[in-house]
């Protein structure tokens, strides 16, 4: 296992932008017509060459769109090749290391022959990937709450707040409902004394935590009728200090009960060098949420090197707070089925590595578990802003047609980033459901109701992947009486609870963990009576273990409750 290691000093504060951008492109279809004639061409078994160009080899003349993965520089052969006559250049995606051509089909071949070429692929038609709100189940969470006689659960009377860089107000994902603004306030921290979004990550942030259907239907964030409240922190490059986070910190706090701002999201962070204890962005986390306002935080991008060999270690701040809800980036194919999921290659895992130096020089690394659980983040697509600074610098990252009107056009993105607030718009479902959830429940019942993906261990996936449909129905079964402060062991529910979902074509089991500081625990208390660390102002993760496996928090003890083995998730400091 790699740790990666930190550098000692602070570094300015940026988004945690795409890890993997994918690219987009005007949709030509491939046609596979008289396909049974393929094995009869001498140019079937051409190497690097898409199955579904080979199709069609007998249409030699036939123009056909291709991508070019490359290797290495391009040669000079190849750059003849594609000066030929019916040979056309579309884009380049240099970072990709891969570029567009329009050509005959009958000259595939021969472009794939080039050493400097990795693979040639189809251009395919795109379509609209797996929807955000059918995988997560939130689609089938909110058809739950009204069947039980709860009416229409879409985040309505929960405010979001969302530290990033701005938020295009004028996007149809925004749009005024009958009662009102969506985004009920803005202000800025950045000095430059506006609060759109220039730079494009903000209001993308923003729709998938709560866009409504302005863009199309399929495109709704997962909770589209919660309150917007827009801290921008970040610049017109994405850029922001520490001093602007905590300044965007401090005005949530001063104002949350104003805007009823239940909900943080924070796509954002910087190095993790400083222990949690210490690191002045995760104090500013810990106010909040002992306050009773969740804070969700983007685990970085840091899950491979440029070898693509796995890193751990990499989590970044203020996702190392231990009262953050640290949220991971998972892989849906593009598909509603969660059964083919997995954890994204780039998603920063733990543990964390944040340290403290103790007066005779020692070194103590946190070593926390982290990420707390993992979100689709790979592939989304949602708002662009106006003209913004992402999509001007990737034009591949745009996912509108050239006639689409600017309040209506949508781009494509990646990273944890994008998938932190599809956690956060999860969180404001719940809290409609029962508001007398503290964050600590909320955070407790996400992971305990999340889905083990088969492959991935704890430091890479937490307690598993997000699965809405599941937290909203144990947040729709914790009774509705709680009062401040509420006696450890009252028990949570009015009903019984099967820890299972399905929906979307898939069935699973439920984790039935929770994720604390340096193992799990597991067991039917969790959720069936309240737990002491459940409390607003303490922290989930706190206590100490005794013999048997339980846990002792404050006089609390988890009656039916497990410690998780130490071969999987076992932590510590050192």
């Amino acid at each position: 296992m790699r740790i990666k290691s930190k550098k000692a000093s602070r570094l300015v504060v940026l988004s945690f932008l795409t890890a993997i951008t994918l690219t987009i492109f005007e949709c030509f279809s491939v046609q596979t017509t008289n396909a049974g004639r393929q094995e009869n061409s001498p140019q079937f078994k051409a190497p690097k060459v898409s199955p579904i160009l080979k199709t069609d080899w007998h249409n030699a003349d036939k123009t056909v769109n291709v991508i070019v993965t490359l290797n290495g520089p391009k040669s000079g052969p190849l750059n003849a090749f594609m000066q030929r006559a019916g040979v056309q250049k579309r884009r380049e995606m240099k970072r990709l290391g891969t570029f567009s051509l329009s050509l005959p089909l009958g000259l595939v071949a021969e472009l794939a022959s080039f050493p400097e070429i990795s693979y040639v692929s189809a251009n395919e038609v795109v379509h609209s990937f797996g929807h955000v709100s059918s995988t997560t189940g939130a689609e089938a969470g909110k058809a739950t709450a009204l069947a039980a006689g709860r009416g229409t659960v879409d985040g309505s009377g929960i405010g979001i707040a969302i530290l990033d860089s701005g938020i295009d107000a004028n996007h149809a994902q925004f749009s005024p409902t009958a009662t009102g603004s969506r985004i009920v306030a803005s202000v800025d921290f950045t000095g430059e004394n506006r609060t759109d979004d220039p730079y494009g990550h903000g209001t993308f942030v923003a729709a998938a935590a709560a866009g409504g259907a302005g863009a199309g239907a399929e495109y709704t964030g997962i909770a589209p009728g919660a309150s917007l409240v827009n801290v921008r922190v970040l610049n017109s490059a994405g850029v922001g200090t520490t001093e602007t986070v905590l300044a965007g910190l401090d005005w949530v706090a001063a104002h949350a009960r104003q805007y009823n701002i239940r909900v943080v999201n924070m796509s954002l962070g910087t190095s993790a060098s400083e222990s949690y204890k210490f690191d002045v962005l995760c104090r500013g986390v810990r106010a909040l949420v002992n306050s009773g306002v969740l804070v969700f935080v983007a685990a970085g991008n840091q899950g491979k090197d440029a070898a693509g060999e796995k890193v751990y270690g990499a989590i970044h701040s203020p996702g190392i707070e231990p009262s953050a809800v640290t949220v991971g980036a998972s892989n849906t194919l593009q598909t509603d089925d969660r059964l083919d999921d997995s954890v994204t290659t780039y998603s920063s895992r733990g543990p964390t590595r944040s340290h403290w130096t103790d007066a005779d020089g020692v070194i103590h690394h946190d070593n926390l578990l982290k990420p707390d659980l993992v979100a689709p983040g790979n592939n989304l697509v949602f708002a662009q802003a106006q003209n913004n600074l992402i999509v001007t610098s990737n034009p591949s990252l745009n996912a509108s047609s050239n006639n689409t009107p600017a309040t209506q056009k949508l781009m494509r993105m990646s990273g944890t980033s994008v998938a932190t607030p599809v956690a956060a718009g999860a969180a404001a479902l719940m809290l409609q459901l029962n508001p007398k959830l503290t964050p600590n429940m909320v955070k407790a019942f996400m992971e305990y109701t999340g889905q083990k993906l088969n492959g991935f261990g704890t430091l890479e996936q937490g307690a598993g992947q997000l699965n809405v449909e599941g937290a909203m129905r144990l947040a729709l079964s914790v009774r509705q009486d709680l009062v401040s402060p509420v006696p450890v062991g009252l028990p949570l529910l009015t009903t019984s609870v099967t820890p299972s979902s399905s929906f979307a074509g898939s069935s699973f089991a439920w984790s039935t963990t929770i994720v604390r500081k340096f193992n799990m625990m597991s067991g039917s208390g969790l959720i069936t009576r309240f737990q002491g660390p459940y409390a607003t102002g303490e922290l989930l993760g706190d206590g100490f273990l005794i013999s048997d496996g339980l846990i002792v928090n404050k006089g609390l003890l988890l009656s039916g409750t497990n410690l998780l083995g130490s071969g999987d998730s076992l932590w510590t400091t050192g």
